[in-house]
C-alpha cells in the first residue's frame, strides 16, 4: 500500500514544481513555456517515472548509462530523454544505441567526447543530436566541465567539426548538497577566486563568502560564457540555451535566465545511490 502513496506524491510534487517555475518565469518577464523542466529520475523505478509521465510530463533525465539503457525501453517512445553529466567515451555507442529517443546530451566537456558522439550518431544513422557544452563554473576539481576560458574553442569545434551534433547551449552543475563545513567554506573561497578570474561582474565579499552568493556567481559565470559565445558566433541569446538550476536553486536560476532546469529529488524524493553505476 505504500507504493501508490509515493507515486501520488511525485505527481503532486511535479505540479508544485511547475507552478513554482511559472511564477519564477513571470518574475523574470518570460513565458513559462520558455523553461524546460527535466525530471531527473536516476535511481528511481520505471513505475514511478511512468506515474509522472501519465500526469503529462515528457522530459526526463538520467545520469548512469547502464541504468538509462535498462529503463528507457520500458517507457513510451515519445519521452524526450536527456543524458546529464560526464559521459565516458567508451559508453557513447551503448548510450546512443540503447536510447533511440535520446534528445540531448548535457553536457559535452571535451573534444574527444564530441568526436565520439559525432561518429556514433553518423554510424547509427540518427538525426543530429542536440548537445550542451558543460562549463566548470566553480573550479571544483570534483566537477566535470571545461574551463570558461576554453569554452569558445570547444563550441567552435562542435559547430565546425561535428556535423552530426547540434550545439544548443551551455550547462553547469552547482553544489547540490551544501552544508556549512570548513571544507565547503574552503571550496567556496577557492571557487570565488576562480570565477572572478574569468570576469564575473558581481560585487562579492571574498573574505566572507556565503552559499547564496556562491550560487549567484556560478550562474553569472555561465551567463558571461553565453555572452562570449553569442558574440563570437553571431548568435542571438535565445539560440543558446542555459541549463542551470536544480532542486535547491531552480527558481533563482530561472530568474537569472536559465532555460533548462534539472529537478530530481524535489519531484521523485531522496535518491538511493546503493546501485550507483559509473558513466
Amino acid at each position: 500500500m505504500a507504493a501508490p502513496a509515493v507515486e501520488g506524491a511525485a505527481v503532486t510534487a511535479l505540479r508544485s514544481v511547475l507552478l513554482r517555475v511559472r511564477h519564477a518565469a513571470e518574475r523574470s518577464c518570460r513565458r513559462p513555456e520558455q523553461i524546460r523542466v527535466v525530471g531527473v529520475s536516476k535511481t528511481k523505478p520505471v513505475s514511478l517515472i511512468r506515474q509522472v509521465y501519465d500526469a503529462g510530463h515528457r522530459c526526463f533525465g538520467e545520469n548512469y548509462v547502464q541504468e538509462f539503457i535498462d529503463k528507457a525501453p520500458q517507457l513510451p517512445e515519445d519521452i524526450k530523454w536527456h543524458f546529464i553529466g560526464h559521459l565516458q567515451s567508451n559508453k557513447v555507442k551503448t548510450l546512443l544505441g540503447g536510447v533511440p529517443n535520446l534528445d540531448m546530451v548535457e553536457g559535452v566537456d571535451n573534444v574527444k567526447i564530441a568526436n565520439h558522439l559525432d561518429r556514433a550518431v553518423s554510424n547509427l544513422g540518427r538525426n543530429p543530436l542536440k548537445i550542451l557544452v558543460q562549463v566548470n563554473t566553480s573550479g571544483e576539481e570534483s566537477k566535470s566541465g571545461i574551463e570558461p576560458s576554453d569554452c569558445l574553442g570547444l563550441v567552435e569545434h562542435v559547430k565546425l567539426r561535428c556535423p552530426n551534433l547540434v550545439f544548443s547551449g551551455l550547462m553547469t552543475i552547482g553544489m547540490p548538497d551544501y552544508t556549512s563545513t570548513p571544507e565547503n567554506f574552503r571550496v567556496m573561497n577557492s571557487a570565488f577566486t576562480y570565477m572572478m578570474k574569468f570576469g564575473s561582474k558581481i560585487e562579492i565579499q571574498l573574505m566572507n563568502p556565503n552559499y547564496e552568493s556562491f550560487c549567484v556567481l556560478i550562474k553569472q559565470t555561465l551567463l558571461n560564457c553565453r555572452f562570449e559565445v553569442c558574440k563570437a558566433f553571431g548568435m542571438a541569446e535565445d539560440q543558446c540555451e542555459l541549463s542551470m538550476g536544480m532542486s535547491n536553486d531552480f527558481e533563482q536560476a530561472i530568474e537569472m535566465g536559465s532555460t533548462n532546469v534539472r529537478i530530481g529529488s524535489t519531484i521523485f524524493g531522496p535518491r538511493d545511490y546503493a546501485k550507483k553505476q559509473p558513466n
